[in-house]
């Protein structure tokens, strides 16, 4: 997150908590995953507020490493393929679920690529004007392109689905991510993760609501 550890701690607490009340609302197996998006949003959290710690002393280089790599897998690898294989799991509509597959096989072969491109080529976090900023050495024009796919493989599939409330998330998320764009540009990836966990919290009041309305679309 980009202020400060304690920041990130009591965020990673605060969505995590949300996380574990959600999955307490599946009802059916399809929904286990997306329930599970909070969680996976306070993980990075709490990778984020351990980065922030070790940072500052150079004796702990592989631990940043190590965090570094690890919340950059959540963040770029693992995203593109929880948020359209979850939306898809739900999903009722024969011809949705056809687009969903082809996002999802977009999504396939972006976190390839990203996963690559950190085997391939140096990570490193760095504090700066109270963010974190990974710093890599990763083609930029190949970036660019990358990130288009990214925000069509995070958005799209929230939009597209018939489960009452995912528009909104996905509004939420999109607005959040713009907003990261234009003032937080080159800490997009720490500040747009961070609104994205606070965001993740619809998770909960769709599935609540799904619970309480079985014959909404599951």
């Amino acid at each position: 997150m980009c202020f400060s550890a304690e920041a990130s701690f009591a965020g990673g607490l605060v969505i995590t908590a949300i996380g574990i009340a959600t999955v307490t609302k599946v009802q059916k197996r399809n929904q286990l995953l997306f329930a599970c998006i909070p969680l996976f949003f306070g993980f990075q959290q709490f990778i984020e507020g351990f980065l922030w710690l070790a940072i500052p002393h150079p004796e702990y280089m592989s631990y940043q490493k190590i965090g570094a790599y690890l919340y950059l897998i959540f963040a770029q690898a693992l995203w593109p393929l929880i948020i359209p294989l979850s939306i898809l799991l739900m999903e009722e509509n024969t011809r949705t679920k056809r687009i969903l597959r082809i996002i999802l096989v977009i999504g396939i072969a972006l976190s390839i690529f990203y996963i690559s491109c950190l085997f391939i080529y140096k990570v490193s976090p760095q504090i700066n004007c109270y963010h974190i900023l990974y710093v890599s050495d990763f083609p930029l024009a190949i970036s660019n392109t990358a990130l288009v796919f990214y925000l069509i493989t995070a958005f799209t599939p929230l939009f597209l689905s018939s489960v009452k409330g995912t528009k909104v998330m996905g509004g939420l998320m999109l607005i959040a991510c713009i907003f990261s764009m234009l003032f937080y540009t080159i800490y997009l990836t720490s500040v747009w993760c961070f609104f994205a966990a606070l965001i993740s919290a619809v998770v909960f009041w769709i599935l609540r609501d799904l619970k309480k309305n079985p014959l909404l679309p599951v």
